[in-house]
């Protein structure tokens, strides 16, 4: 099974993105490579299970089934009825993600299937740039500048995380990876951060090891509990900190944006404390340990 692949930042809010490609049968608003489209059986354009069935320039007819659609995360996948391309087990999806430091919208449309033996990367490079690729570009052009919907509210009024941190970072994922995979690196772009080291000087890829580190006058233990390369991902959780928390779990996460070979990358954090508390932490955590983290990453080492 083969993946393709296309990402993309958008000048619009993620609802305003959102109102215009949840509708299963609006191919035709935004993508200029689809002639017409509606949705078979009288059924509406949400109904999961329902079919589209749509042309593309050259004629061709095309039929694909809505396996899923989240209006809380912003996301939907499909998969092909009647296929556009003569691969197998098609199935693809579209997720967007605000830009917290700037409300733009993240958005990654992908597909996995099998191609044969003889079509190796044909179909990959095809659904990538010609399908994907084009369609992201026409969508920015669309929705640029709009305005999100009246009444439109993000997450449905529950965020994914207590603290939710997105931001755009001018490296490409595996040197922009490169940097934030060293679980006791972060005193190297973080200015707050001081002493900060491995516990028994183990390594800094080791999940279990304990970095030891002041954040001001704090001192801080936080322990590595997920690391992983292939989705430039690593969680943690606190061990020891001055601050009125409890249960402190956070993680961050690369995506690459393929037209400009940027980085997208979201920080969360969740813990129990109480509200009153939170009024403080919760600014805190974002502003001064993620945003700041990403913004002086993004200055030091990739000219942002």
């Amino acid at each position: 099974m083969v993946r393709a692949y296309a990402s993309r930042i958008i000048e619009a809010p993620v609802e305003a993105v959102w109102d215009m490609v949840r509708d299963f049968n609006a191919l035709p608003k935004w993508n200029l490579g689809i002639v017409d489209s509606t949705i078979e059986d009288g059924l509406s354009a949400d109904v999961v299970g329902c079919v589209r069935s749509f042309h593309l320039g050259d004629g061709a007819h095309v039929r694909e089934r809505l396996l899923s659609l989240d209006d809380s995360r912003y996301a939907f996948t499909y998969n092909f009825e009647t296929p556009a391309f003569p691969v197998e087990n098609y199935v693809a999806g579209m997720e967007l993600i605000p830009v917290t430091s700037t409300d733009q919208t993240f958005v990654q449309w992908w597909a996995d299937f099998d191609e044969k033996p003889e079509d190796k990367g044909k179909y990959v490079d095809i659904v990538s740039n010609a399908v994907f690729a084009a369609g992201l570009e026409t969508l920015a052009g669309k929705v640029k500048g709009q305005a999100a919907p009246d009444g439109a509210q993000r997450w449905q009024g529950l965020r994914p995380a207590k603290v939710f941190t997105s931001s755009v970072i001018g490296g490409p994922v595996d040197k922009v990876w490169a940097k934030m995979r060293d679980f006791a690196g972060m005193g190297g772009w973080h200015d707050d951060i001081t002493k900060m080291h491995m516990i028994d000087g183990v390594r800094s890829d080791k999940v279990s090891g304990v970095r030891d580190f002041l954040f001001g006058d704090g001192a801080l233990w936080e322990q590595l509990t997920y690391l992983s390369d292939s989705e430039h991902a690593f969680r943690y959780r606190i061990l020891k900190s001055p601050m009125p928390w409890l249960n402190y779990h956070a993680g961050a996460r690369l995506y690459p944006v393929t037209d400009t070979n940027r980085s997208f990358a979201v920080w969360t954090a969740d813990w129990t404390a109480s509200p009153q508390d939170d009024l403080e932490l919760i600014p805190n955590v974002h502003d001064n340990v993620f945003q700041k983290a990403f913004d002086t990453l993004d200055q030091r080492f990739f000219g942002g």
